[in-house]
């Protein structure tokens, strides 16, 4: 024989809402680390054991995190779009920004290979490269750009020594760079 469904108090509906709007606070997090809120508050929900609450619990935090993520309030990535995003952003500094979360931990980006947009030379002889991806680094040594930058070439950018970046067009010398945007 099936249970008849209860109605929730509304009692029971804002102990739901409380239990997806606000983070947990049994265990002290690093900030950079925590959970985001909506995410603790589905997860809260598995505790409740009454069946209805715990349905009505789920059904509003779920609504809750599929709004949020909407209007872009929150993203939620998988381990490859993580990677193409570190790649991306090889090159800036985000040391301290946490933006993978627990998927910081995968294999770092030592080198990114991809097409070059466009260069240009200023007055100085430093070359400013624009990547197919939009991305900007700047020439920041005095050594000559012994290849061809045209658009279209090769570009390889690695990791150099204390935080610096080696680029290098169609497989010549490389040159050191820093990335501007």
């Amino acid at each position: 024989m099936r249970k008849k469904a209860r109605p929730l108090t509304v009692s029971g509906l804002i102990l739901a809402a409380a239990a997806f709007a606000a983070p947990m606070t049994g265990h002290a997090q690093d900030a950079a680390t925590a959970r985001p809120a909506l995410l603790e508050g589905l997860l809260a929900c598995r505790a409740i054991t009454a069946t209805d609450a715990r349905l009505a619990c789920f059904d509003a935090a779920t609504a809750a995190f599929d709004t949020a993520e909407q209007r872009g309030e929150v993203t939620v990535i998988d381990r490859d779009q993580a990677r193409e995003t570190r790649a991306r952003l090889f090159g800036l500094d985000l040391a301290t920004a946490n933006l993978f979360g627990r998927l910081r931990q995968d294999d770092p980006v030592d080198a990114i290979e991809t097409t070059l947009a466009s260069g240009r030379q200023d007055g100085r002889g430093q070359w400013t490269f624009v990547l197919a991806d939009g991305a900007i680094w700047r020439q920041i040594d005095m050594e000559r750009v012994t290849a061809r930058v045209a658009p279209g070439a090769v570009v390889r950018i690695r990791q150099g020594a204390v935080g610096s970046y080696l680029l290098s067009v169609g497989g010549a010398r490389s040159v050191r760079v820093r990335r501007e945007r």
